[in-house]
């Protein structure tokens, strides 16, 4: 991977690009819990944007809201112009929205190899008695399958493409992660705390990564994250929640020194 030499904007305000996903009003109640109230968020094409918050803020939940895992308990999600508000996981996949997740969920006695072609089943046209009879087609389509998904490996920098995912080291599954996503070629990535548990230097390398996913293939990335520096050097726009509300949005600059978002972080002592 290059080091990109793009300059974070707020792509989010500046109306280049146009929306990509929009989601209006979305509430999630669980019993008497508001774990999402009344949000309003929109990702634009070709943009990073990060949605930060404090643990328990309603950042995960809003993202299944998003993705499927939970029908919104209000509101509306759009993403290029259909809408998908409550779709199955499986339709919001084949309509170009992949994700991960906090906790990584990968096939642990599968290889990378497999993990990824998996991720590609939205994409294959095989039916099961073709697959039973090894037909002509099935055959090169299973070797599309495998070349495909080698790309998507070096792609993210990761090389040990036959062992099986529980030998591999923490940010290689992270990696192993975002490839398997990359394989249903979404136009918006959904990726929930990916430098959890790496170190500065890979932390580092997957901002690289999504800089050039924006770059090269223009992929819209929404991103979760802890790490500041993450967020404040790959950011065009900014989202914090806070207990489920959202208390402020902008460019990276203006979101680091909003009194709110200094409070929700550090309390008002500091």
């Amino acid at each position: 991977m290059t080091e990109q030499s793009t300059q974070p904007h707020d792509a989010a305000l500046d109306g280049g690009g146009g929306a990509l996903l929009e989601a209006s009003h979305i509430s999630k109640i669980f019993g008497g819990l508001v774990a999402v109230n009344d949000v309003t968020f929109r990702v634009p094409e070709k943009a990073i944007v990060s949605l930060i918050g404090p643990n328990g803020a309603g950042k995960t939940t809003f993202f299944n809201c998003l993705t499927g895992l939970y029908r919104p308990t209000t509101g509306r999600v759009v993403f290029d112009g259909q809408d998908i508000t409550a779709k199955r996981a499986d339709l919001v996949t084949r309509a170009g929205i992949a994700r991960t997740f906090q906790n990584i969920k990968l096939f642990r006695t599968m290889t990378s190899i497999e993990n990824v072609q998996v991720g590609m089943h939205s994409q294959l046209r095989s039916r099961v008695t073709g697959m039973v009879i090894r037909t002509p087609f099935v055959r090169r389509e299973e070797k599309a399958s495998y070349e495909r998904a080698r790309e998507l490996l070096r792609f993210v920098g990761l090389k040990r493409h036959n062992e099986l995912a529980m030998n591999l080291p923490y940010g290689d599954q992270r990696r192993l992660e975002i490839a398997r996503a990359l394989a249903s070629d979404p136009r918006l990535l959904l990726l929930d705390e990916p430098t959890a548990g790496m170190n500065p230097q890979e932390s580092e390398e997957l901002r690289r990564l999504m800089d050039t996913l924006r770059t090269e293939r223009g992929i819209s990335v929404l991103l979760i994250e802890h790490d500041m520096k993450v967020v404040m050097n790959v950011s065009d726009h900014i989202t914090v929640l806070d207990h489920g509300e959202k208390i402020a949005e902008g460019p990276p600059a203006e979101v680091r020194a909003n009194p709110r978002v200094i409070e929700a972080y550090l309390g008002s002592q500091a």
